[in-house]
């Protein structure tokens, strides 16, 4: 009995090492938990919708955006809801945040009074109509076709998926800003994207290089 409570000890440790060295996926969706605030390179750590916590280093390099602003990683903030694309680097014990999209900021802090007023104010509703156009998909696959209005996807989520391209789309390679010209057949890509009016997927961000295929 004793060495049976041994073998099952022993069967615990692995499976626990195991789990801990499960190594997070290229793209990753959840809230943020901690963020190193002081310099421009530092580890911030994500809480998934399943509840896994990732952690990532990131420095100066790292393509941060809030609002549609860029920022330094080192302003995001615990309690943000963001969207990570990253990849493993030899630089890094961790893996690496390429891109760092904040999905859902957190409100301004007010005073009790303006809080009041602000919300008796119809100019209000216009920031909630654009928290509403925040992207709410995305896509990863492989261009098919393009041109100066859409691209063609084949993905395993849909097939193959048309996509629109907006005057401000934008396009990033190796954590890096580009132009739309840079972006051709054949290229493995992620997309960021909303519905429009119309019903229509339209990209907000494409981004390709060296990253991997989310989970």
């Amino acid at each position: 009995m004793r060495n049976f409570g041994l073998v099952i000890c022993a069967f615990a440790i692995w499976v626990l090492a195991a789990e801990a060295q499960t190594p997070p996926p290229g793209f990753v969706r959840g809230v943020i938990l901690e963020c190193d605030s002081q310099t421009a390179t530092g580890e911030v750590a994500i809480r998934a919708a399943d509840n896994q916590v990732f952690r990532y280093q990131f420095d100066a390099k790292t393509y941060a955006e809030r609002d549609d602003q860029l920022i330094q990683a080192s302003r995001l903030r615990p309690g943000e809801k963001v969207e990570v694309v990253s990849d493993r680097s030899p630089a890094y014990t961790l893996r690496y945040a390429r891109t760092i999209h904040v999905v859902q900021p957190l409100p301004p802090a007010r005073p009790g009074t303006l809080g009041r007023a602000r919300a008796a104010n119809p100019g209000n509703i216009n920031n909630n109509a654009r928290l509403d156009r925040l992207p709410t998909l995305t896509f990863a696959g492989v261009v098919f076709r393009l041109n100066g209005e859409r691209i063609v996807l084949h993905t395993r989520q849909t097939g193959d998926q048309s996509i629109l391209l907006r005057a401000d789309t934008r396009y990033l390679a190796e954590g890096e800003t580009v132009e739309a010209k840079d972006l051709k057949p054949n290229m493995r890509v992620y997309v960021r994207a909303g519905k429009n009016l119309y019903d229509e997927v339209e990209a907000y961000q494409i981004v390709w290089g060296n990253i991997l295929t989310p989970r």
